[in-house]
């Protein structure tokens, strides 16, 4: 494991979080170290600001999922270097999130196929234009819609499309030899969830999503979390997938009632935590709020 600083000053970081401002799991602490680990076959994972990076080490070239920002993709790269000369085989995008696809031009001239899921490639496009900064990107130029799967090296890769969820375009990467899956945004651990409704979000529809999730993987497969409230725990297991699902049909338990209960938005905003589902915290529930009253409100 190795820890670098990245930023060295206040000023850089608000310059970073202006450019960004629509990625809200940016980290608010940008004084940060990153953190390369290795979990077992090769595969492993990278944190430093926003979305949790997923890389592959395998005999013929490197692969990666997800690219976190343009300051923070170069470590990423360079710990990878470090391992071999060999060529970057895929970057791989979970979703279209800028904290998580903004890195992908950090890749240019190393890779020659950006992956992802159709929907995801047409909302950072149009996220891309509306903010102004398409020159900016490094498009998925490799789009998929139920499935997609590669071999490199002695590593199976497959890529799984289940439905909306955090947004309409999530697709999770299931490194089959390791038995590890990055999950993206499809899980926020403990920690308030984004729900994306512009870009396709459906909490009931995620519940499913959750569901076909655990269905598909044995209770050996590790997984990758997109963002984590204890920034230690990015991967995990079923069990915490299941905590998850249980945090949205809390969510919609909890919002449906006080709709029936003849609460305004207003009120039910003022609340401070999600009833049966107390683990989950962090800033940010009132997105959550807004993301169930609108959804079961039909808005």
């Amino acid at each position: 494991m190795e820890r670098r600083n990245f930023i060295k000053n206040s000023a850089l970081a608000m310059a970073l979080l202006s450019i960004y401002k629509t990625d809200v799991f940016a980290q608010k602490n940008l004084l940060s170290t990153y953190n390369f680990k290795p979990l077992r076959n090769g595969v492993g994972v990278f944190v430093e600001q926003g979305g949790t990076i997923g890389w592959l080490n395998s005999s013929n070239g490197f692969v990666v999922v997800d690219a976190q920002f343009p300051t923070t993709a170069p470590h990423v790269i360079a710990e990878l270097k470090k391992l071999g000369d060999k060529p970057f085989k895929y970057l791989i995008n979970t979703h279209h999130h800028g904290d998580h696809t903004a890195g992908n031009i950090s890749f240019k001239g190393l890779t020659d196929t950006i992956i992802a899921h159709k929907n995801s490639l047409i909302n950072q496009t149009n996220a891309a234009i509306k903010a102004n900064n398409l020159d900016q990107q490094l498009l998925p130029n490799s789009t998929f819609g139920k499935s997609w799967n590669a071999k490199v090296g002695e590593e199976h890769i497959k890529g799984y499309y289940y439905g909306s969820g955090h947004t309409n375009g999530d697709a999770v990467y299931h490194f089959e030899n390791a038995n590890i899956v990055h999950v993206g945004d499809l899980v926020f651990n403990r920690r308030f969830p984004y729900i994306d409704r512009e870009n396709g979000a459906h909490i009931g529809n995620w519940i499913l999503v959750l569901d076909k999730i655990m269905s598909q993987f044995d209770k050996d497969t590790l997984f990758i979390w997109g963002h984590s409230l204890d920034p230690e725990k990015i991967t995990g297991t079923k069990e915490d997938i299941r905590a998850f699902q249980n945090y949205l049909q809390s969510l919609l338990a909890f919002v449906g009632g006080e709709i029936k209960a003849g609460k305004t938005k207003a009120e039910i905003l003022n609340a401070t935590t999600i009833p049966n589902a107390s683990e989950w915290q962090g800033e940010g529930i009132q997105r959550s709020l807004i993301a169930a009253y609108e959804e079961l409100k039909g808005l």
